[in-house]
């Protein structure tokens, strides 16, 4: 789950309108075009959810398409209830600056002023500041420790102790890395600040505060008319996404309607119902969104996994609010957003296209490893900008090394092969394919290629649990 902070797409302009003027009733066609960009991924069944355009809060085209449930075919529609993934990092981002207006804490106090049971360094050096922009070091506590919970056991507690126990990424303040650990850090200091539970406090803070009657915090199983999300497998079925057993959090994971969000962003944005200007200053991002009140850029947030999709791009200078949600696997809502916008700016939208991992799987299925090593860039265009792509063979590898099929494990360890002549610089890459010829039974080259990825990365937990017991 995450907040888009791809820059090319935060730089998207319109053409210049005057602040009076109305932007959107001067576009011709507007609902067709519209129409026509989502059709193209209805066609190939990316998508299923709701778009929602408006400018000044006032909806200009607001539709529902496909199911919410595919096995009762309940259909989407403006009412239905989507999970919005790391959208809800805003919730917590006006919850905590909230609380440093009000002098409860302070964007430079570390991290152990509230939260005992650190590293010295971690305790000391990370800064609720830095926990904000994805720069204290924490990655992502979505590890196999956290997937050995189970659902009601993953809670604000649990996760701390586990985030406790991660090493940092580099040294606080000095890198970038989207970081779910650090939002979730931040929730906990919330409830120590504030002694309420943290979804209590958002509920009371924010959802109350605003009337977002349409926007649920918790117990996601039980929201009404709740979108069920499906995932695309790499053998091209769909699947409902249930087994993704995430509860929602300080992360990501609330549910809501498109019209409560585009009141919630409206707030965020806009007036001071949510917080005054002097408080909207706090946030270390304020004077990039202060350069695209005038420039007509776009501010996007995102958030997505397996089965979910959501993007809302804002922009400030003409008060256009485009919003998608999907109950289908990212990026497809970026995508429709994006291209919507395009179409906003008077350009032709992107084509829609599969997926890169799935493309690559057929493609690999279809004309071989050969063809995939020399077009992997063209191939691999529609990946989510803010994942790296030796993710891609490394999916599609996973994929064919556990199934029943043993040629499919001699396939998966060609795709690693090959991922690691495209990155060998990546520890991770090295990995798996030793874990590709632990699995073929081959110990020597299973060495090899661990003991490579710890020469990247000598802190790399698989490869030095693997190492050590290959070795007994």
């Amino acid at each position: 789950m995450r907040i888009l902070t791809v820059m090319a797409i935060c730089c998207l302009t319109l053409n210049s309108f005057g602040q009076s003027t109305p932007v959107l009733s001067s576009i011709d066609h507007l609902d067709q075009k519209v129409d026509a960009l989502v059709q193209q991924y209805r066609d190939l069944d990316l998508f299923a959810g709701v778009v929602l355009v408006a400018e000044r809060g006032t909806p200009v085209y607001h539709k529902a398409f496909g199911y919410a449930d595919r096995t009762t075919q309940r259909p989407n529609t403006l009412n239905t209830h989507f999970d919005i993934g790391s959208m809800n990092k805003a919730f917590t981002k006006v919850a905590v600056l909230s609380l440093v207006r009000d002098g409860k804490l302070h964007l430079d106090d570390p991290l152990d002023k509230f939260l005992d049971g650190f590293g010295p360094v971690a305790g000391k050096k990370v800064t609720v500041e830095q926990l904000l922009e994805h720069r204290s070091g924490f990655g992502d506590y979505h590890d196999s420790a956290y997937w050995d919970l189970d659902y009601a056991g993953k809670n604000m507690a649990a996760l701390v102790n586990l985030i406790r126990q991660m090493p940092l990424l580099f040294e606080p303040g000095t890198e970038q890395e989207y970081s779910n650990a650090g939002y979730v850090l931040l929730g906990a200091i919330i409830e120590k600040v504030t002694g309420k539970d943290y979804f209590s406090f958002i509920q009371e803070r924010i959802v109350d505060h605003l009337g977002l009657r349409e926007t649920y915090l918790t117990d996601k199983y039980n929201t009404p008319e709740r979108a069920i999300g499906y995932t695309r497998t790499m053998r091209g079925e769909l699947e409902a996404n249930d087994y993704f057993q995430d509860p929602p959090g300080p992360d990501g994971g609330f549910y809501a309607t498109t019209s409560d969000i585009l009141k919630f962003y409206r707030a965020y944005h806009y007036g001071d119902a949510l917080w005054d200007e002097a408080t909207r200053q706090l946030d270390p991002m304020y004077p990039f969104l202060q350069e695209h009140r005038t420039t007509g850029g776009a501010i996007p947030h995102a958030g997505g996994f397996p089965g979910a999709s959501t993007a809302h791009f804002e922009v400030l200078r003409d008060q256009i609010s485009v919003i998608v949600f999907a109950n289908r696997d990212e990026i497809v809502a970026e995508d429709i957003a994006a291209g919507i916008l395009a179409i906003i700016r008077g350009k032709t939208p992107k084509k829609a296209m599969q997926p890169a991992h799935l493309l690559i799987f057929q493609t690999y299925r279809e004309k071989g490893i050969d063809y995939i090593r020399d077009h992997f860039e063209e191939l691999s265009t529609n990946w989510h900008p803010a994942d790296p792509k030796d993710m891609i063979l490394n999916m599609i590898g996973y994929n064919l090394l556990y199934s029943d099929d043993a040629r499919e494990t001699e396939q998966a360890i060609e795709l690693f092969t090959l991922n690691t002549e495209l990155f060998p610089e990546i520890a991770n890459v090295w990995d798996s394919l030793g874990e590709a010829w632990r699995k073929q039974g081959d110990k020597s080259k299973a060495l090899q290629y661990y003991k490579k990825a710890l020469q990247i990365q000598p802190d790399l937990p698989s490869a030095r649990e693997a190492v050590a017991e290959l070795e007994r």
